[in-house]
């Protein structure tokens, strides 16, 4: 959740690249571009599939199998045909991104590039309406590394009611940092540069402090301080 993988913005194509204490991370866009923050949802539904396994003493693999009517319905997405059709963008832009990293996992340090995922298959389609009704979706080994070792942390059901980008990412940025703490403090410039935002840092500072009115997150409240990050 630190590392700002996922673009805020549709359409991403830059090359971005953050580094911090030690730690590097490159994201390259593939031909559909960028993965963004709301295809993340795929991944957090495949992970939740492989910790819900594991919670009932079943054996995983990387490989997730899952229907579509239920990924869309547990995101809080339409399940009619425009967010079927949705759903395969969204594993194009996921394989096509590629990390390069040093991100280090369950005591294994990574020094290579891979995707997002590492495949996706359709397995069905309705024969009467050519909907995708069955997936699988390949993740890589350092993310399923992390989620047989129980290296991941919940979310709230509705963080998938958040519509706008940063929302989400305050908010993912919040449950690592904050956890059981009850608050963490950071200034505005680091945020920033955790946050993957490609607006300007003022205009980033001005997001915050609306979003600090509004304070919509689940869990969570935003409180500004002027004096300190004016």
């Amino acid at each position: 959740m630190e590392h700002p993988l996922f673009a805020l913005k549709a359409g991403d194509r830059r090359v971005r690249t953050y580094e911090r204490n030690g730690l590097v991370v490159t994201v390259k866009p593939g031909a559909d571009g960028c993965a963004t923050i709301h295809d993340k949802d795929l991944w957090i539904y495949c992970i939740s599939q492989l910790v819900e396994a594991k919670n009932r003493g079943r054996p995983i693999t990387p490989t997730v199998r899952f229907t579509a009517y239920d990924f869309l319905r547990s995101t809080n997405r339409s399940t009619g045909g425009v967010g079927y059709r949705r759903v395969v963008g969204m594993l194009a832009r996921l394989r096509g991104t590629g990390i390069e990293t040093n991100i280090e996992t369950n005591g294994q340090r990574e020094r290579r590039g891979f995707g997002l995922i590492d495949s996706w298959r359709i397995v069905e389609k309705s024969p009467t309406d050519d909907r995708v009704t069955a997936i699988e979706v390949d993740l890589p080994h350092w993310l399923f590394r992390s989620v047989a070792t129980m290296r991941v942390l919940t979310l709230s059901r509705d963080y998938f009611k958040l519509r706008k980008p940063l929302e989400r990412r305050i908010y993912e940025l919040a449950r690592k940092h904050c956890g059981l703490q009850p608050k963490w403090r950071v200034s505005v410039t680091v945020l920033y540069a955790k946050s993957g935002s490609t607006a300007t840092l003022r205009e980033f500072r001005r997001q915050i402090k609306e979003l600090s009115v509004i304070n919509l997150l689940p869990d969570y409240q935003i409180s500004l301080d002027t004096e300190r990050d004016p």
